[in-house]
């Protein structure tokens, strides 16, 4: 899921009252001639599932500057997830096309004591941060923003490690393993259920419905009580898959609309299994714990994966090393991400090879309560 394009000016940044206790350590994040307003403002303007990588980043900046109020500029969208970390004081809304930087941020008061860039690398979102004139900014360095001090920016770096490389350069430790969210207290719409999300915010994403119908078909006739999950706009997509695959109209959450933050977080808590690609509602089910069969295509699994547990399987099928095809090039990102059609490492998953992604979670829950980790507090 991705903000969605500008239309005009945003609102005055929400109070989301996090239940989290706060952390005591407190380094000098410094006093520039900006500083004293107490609030560190987060720019992290992209989908649901760059706020959950960023999460483990958000949590070391909530411990290592204590006392201060977490502003994140996100977009509306993820206000409920926002809240749901524990960590953000208020979001500021923002918004851009696509992956952009936004053009402008609602600041309003004293500059921010300090503003982190977890957007991106480059000028237009560090400058965007350096308009606000904060006592500090806190970002990769880049040759086109010189003044800015910052560690050097790796493209074959995992995302949450790479936030947390950046915190830890600036002082504040970070551990790229503590990423989990608690379930919701709220119960689970359809309990013990396998998830199915066909979904994605770039066609280069998107395995094809025909195959994740047949693999819901094959689930179906095992017993297998099946969901399918759809964000804003992907209701047809999801109600092709269910009508493929035999399954009730109801069987289709979401689709007109987001389907709510708590009731998608409780539904894929209390699933057995999800089976997704490179999309928000993969991390959701990193976040929260949960069995998953996540499939990639056109960017490594290194870069945006779960990690690497018996919770989790991944499939990817890059091409081999001088394939005809040129992508080896980038070996992390052998395929446009956000091509307007699936890119072909996603089509050479078959519907086959995902039933024994199931099948394996499926086992592994049997010898043990693979949902029983420890969430983080």
């Amino acid at each position: 899921m991705t903000g969605q394009p500008r239309t005009g000016a945003t609102a005055p940044a929400q109070g989301l009252e996090p239940d989290a206790p706060r952390a005591t350590a407190d380094p000098d994040p410094g006093s520039g001639a900006g500083s004293g307003a107490g609030r560190v403002l987060v720019l992290r303007a992209l989908g649901l599932g760059d706020l959950l990588t960023a999460l483990p980043a958000l949590r070391a900046v909530r411990r290592g500057l204590p006392g201060r109020r977490l502003v994140l500029a996100a977009p509306a969208r993820l206000a409920d997830a926002a809240r749901a970390t524990g960590v953000v004081d208020d979001l500021l809304p923002t918004t851009a096309p696509g992956r952009a930087v936004p053009r402008r941020l609602d600041w309003s008061g004293p500059p921010p004591e300090v503003a982190i860039d977890l957007h991106g690398n480059g000028p237009p979102s560090h400058l965007l941060l350096d308009r606000l004139r904060p006592g500090r900014l806190w970002a990769y360095a880049h040759p086109d923003t010189p003044h800015l001090p910052g560690p050097v920016w790796r493209a074959d770096e995992h995302e949450r490690e790479r936030w947390c490389r950046l915190l830890s350069w600036y002082g504040l430790p970070a551990d790229p393993a503590d990423l989990r969210l608690r379930a919701p207290a709220c119960p689970s719409p359809a309990a013990g259920a396998i998830v199915l999300h066909p979904g994605a915010d770039a066609a280069a994403r998107c395995w094809p419905p025909e195959r994740f119908a047949a693999v819901a078909a094959a689930l179906r006739a095992r017993g297998h009580r099946l969901v399918i999950t759809a964000g804003a706009g992907e209701g047809p997509l999801a109600a092709e898959v269910a009508e493929r695959a035999g399954l009730p109209p109801h069987a289709v959450f979401g689709g007109a609309a987001d389907v709510p933050f708590d009731r998608l977080a409780a539904l894929v808590a209390g699933a057995r299994a999800v089976v997704v690609g490179d999309t928000g509602l993969a991390h959701l089910a990193t976040a929260l714990g949960t069995p998953s069969v996540v499939l990639f295509g056109p960017v490594s699994p290194g870069l945006w994966g779960p990690p690497r547990t018996a919770r989790h399987r991944v499939l990817w099928h890059p091409s081999p090393a001088g394939g005809a095809d040129g992508a080896t090039a980038d070996s992390h990102r052998p395929g446009d991400a956000h091509g307007e059609r699936p890119d072909e490492r996603l089509l050479r998953i078959t519907p086959d090879e995902v039933l024994a992604a199931v099948d394996a979670l499926l086992a592994e829950e049997t010898r043990g309560p693979l949902v029983a980790e420890p969430a983080a507090s």
